[in-house]
């Protein structure tokens, strides 16, 4: 039984310890590149990407055909929003700070 215990760490450390490192290693190296189907999904991607490009293009001309100032109208729509949400942002803040200021006097 004595000599059986050197027997077994030897053969762990030379032939089990190496299989276990180069078996994974194949496996990190297999799944470090693209499968067919990951390619097929991302090729589908790409190809959606450009139809919806090619629809706002179209959609882009035709609002400029219809009303060429219709982009400023936009943009001043979107400021417009962002100031009410900024405006509203700072109102919850101070309410925030009140609340947490009549925590601190109780």
């Amino acid at each position: 039984m004595d000599d059986f215990i050197p027997f077994v760490a030897i053969v762990s450390i030379f032939i089990g310890l190496p299989w276990l490192i180069f078996h994974y290693v194949t496996k990190w190296k297999s799944q470090a590149t693209l499968t067919a189907p990951d390619e097929k999904l991302l090729e589908e991607l790409h190809e959606a990407a450009r139809r919806l490009d090619d629809r706002i293009c179209t959609i882009e001309r035709i609002m400029s055909a219809e009303d060429p100032q219709w982009r400023e109208k936009c943009v001043s729509a979107d400021r417009l929003r962002d100031q009410n949400l900024l405006g509203r942002a700072d109102q919850l803040l101070a309410e925030h700070e009140a609340l947490l200021d009549r925590k601190k006097e109780h």
